[in-house]
């Protein structure tokens, strides 16, 4: 499985989102991944991050910087 993470107040700019507390800048995530770990390794990793993320699991090969995760993500900030 493959995870990625992103900061939580990236769902900000969603229609109708909860809005959440804007982190630091310097401790802001961006986006960041992991590939080929189990659920409960995901979830671990996620919770041990220095911003609350969003985290998004994917089957492996999918989810990727080079599969599309992005193409979504850029329809919220369009």
């Amino acid at each position: 499985m493959n995870a990625i993470i992103e900061a939580i107040e990236h769902d900000n700019t969603v229609a109708d989102a909860d809005q959440a507390l804007e982190a630091a800048p310097e401790d802001v995530i961006d986006y960041d991944q992991k590939e080929g770990v189990t659920v409960k390794e995901a979830v671990d990793w996620a919770n041990q991050q220095r911003c609350p993320v969003t985290l998004y699991l994917y089957d492996d090969g999918k989810g990727t910087t080079s599969e599309g995760h992005f193409d979504a993500a850029g329809n919220r900030f369009g």
